[in-house]
């Protein structure tokens, strides 16, 4: 019974210390830049609900009843650290501190796309789940999850890793690309797939049950850095690019 009531106190200052901001939205574009740890999840509703556990600006007493502002001219509307702005067909997200900053979750509607880019090498892990919509991401240091996306995906970073694992009925074309990180796809073994693999310094791994149809114009050559095939006669455009790192394909 004690531990009970333990675990219902923690859920409730959970709760307390949660914050939200909403935006009524299921169109347009939701920008992102500079956002240091952010998770991004698929919502059925019709808000963009922005959220915060752990604004470390609570911890600075001396800013109690002041607004944080920045260098370049944004503004914390949001009381956890976050400038968020609508412009009408476009949704700015950024974020006041270079450094830490506050853990950010995005409910995102899926009628709504999303552009993303990280250039600082204080980011965690980005991870979207279940985002009904376009995504295109660009980091210099950020692994990239994405779990069950409907695509279409452009998705670059120079450091980090590409982990995708993609949705029944997905749109194509999706495009994952990292400079010095591993690409690591997973897909239905059923997926129509036009297939386009590059990498320069890793290998490329396949699952055994994707029977690839390996094309070649003229004669074969005896080496080259892209692999282009079909998987299941040819559909959705997949092009999968690591060049010092290797790249494998999976079934779902």
């Amino acid at each position: 019974m004690k531990n009970l009531l333990v675990v219902i106190l923690m859920v409730m200052v959970g709760a307390l210390n949660a914050q939200e901001y909403k935006i009524s939205k299921s169109t347009g574009r939701l920008d992102i830049k500079e956002v240091n740890e952010v998770i991004i999840e698929g919502t059925t509703g019709n808000e963009i609900i922005f959220s915060s556990r752990n604004s470390k600006r609570d911890d600075d007493e001396r800013a109690k009843g002041l607004k944080a502002i920045s260098a370049s001219g944004i503004e914390d509307n949001t009381g956890f650290g976050l400038s968020v702005v609508d412009k009408g067909d476009v949704i700015e997200v950024r974020q006041l501190k270079k450094m830490d900053g506050p853990e950010i979750k995005i409910l995102v509607p899926k009628g709504v796309s999303i552009r993303l880019s990280h250039t600082s090498p204080h980011g965690d892990d980005v991870r979207f789940t279940n985002v009904e919509g376009e995504i295109e991401v660009s980091t210099v240091h950020n692994n990239v999850i994405l779990d069950n996306p409907t695509g279409p995906l452009t998705i670059n970073t120079v450091h980090g890793d590409i982990e995708v694992k993609m949705g029944a009925n997905f749109k194509s074309p999706v495009s994952l690309v990292s400079v010095h990180g591993a690409v690591d796809l997973a897909i239905p073994a059923s997926t129509k797939t036009d297939l386009r693999v590059t990498t320069v310094y890793g290998e490329i791994f396949a699952d055994p049950d994707f029977k690839i149809q390996m094309e070649t114009k003229g004669e074969l050559v005896k080496y080259s850095n892209t692999l282009n095939g079909k998987i299941n006669g040819g559909g959705q455009q997949l092009t999968l690019s690591s060049t010092h790192g290797s790249v494998y394909l999976r079934k779902k």
